[in-house]
């Protein structure tokens, strides 16, 4: 594997990261949101993410020769269908007939966990990229 698809893999995950990032803040953000445009209480968003090639890692690790690019992408970005959190609020103005408001599916403590997990594979593709970039010196150094 040459140098630039190494530094093209960890700019894929870097730029994957961030949109993931970018979602779990809009998830945060929303967390209260009782009526959206549509007119339904916000749904929390995932991210997912593919292969940019869509071959298994084993398949990566057979074909390492035949192969001069890789990474992740992200396939598409989708709505948790779980189930929305009924309150018990007579007053809101998108109570039901019976009082209770439908709060989105956004569990805060779980967003905040994926972002620290988001960050942290962030963190690893920025250190990779680091590492790929002062391989790279050491190596143009070899030929002064």
């Amino acid at each position: 594997m040459d140098f630039l698809s190494s530094l093209n893999i960890s700019g894929s995950g870097l730029t994957a990261q961030k949109l993931r990032m970018d979602i779990i803040s809009q998830n945060i953000a929303n967390a209260g949101v009782t009526r959206t445009e549509n007119g339904t209480p916000y749904r929390r968003k995932m991210v997912v993410f593919s292969s940019i090639n869509g071959s298994s890692f084993r398949d990566m690790l057979d074909r390492t020769t035949a192969v001069k690019t890789g990474g992740v992408q992200v396939k598409s970005i989708v709505d948790d269908q779980s189930v929305l959190v009924p309150v018990y609020n007579p007053n809101h103005p998108d109570a039901d007939e019976e009082g209770y408001v439908m709060l989105p599916n956004v569990n805060t403590a779980q967003e905040m966990i994926d972002m620290m997990s988001a960050s942290r594979a962030y963190e690893a593709n920025i250190t990779t990229f680091n590492a790929t970039k002062a391989m790279i010196l050491k190596a143009l150094e070899i030929g002064r």
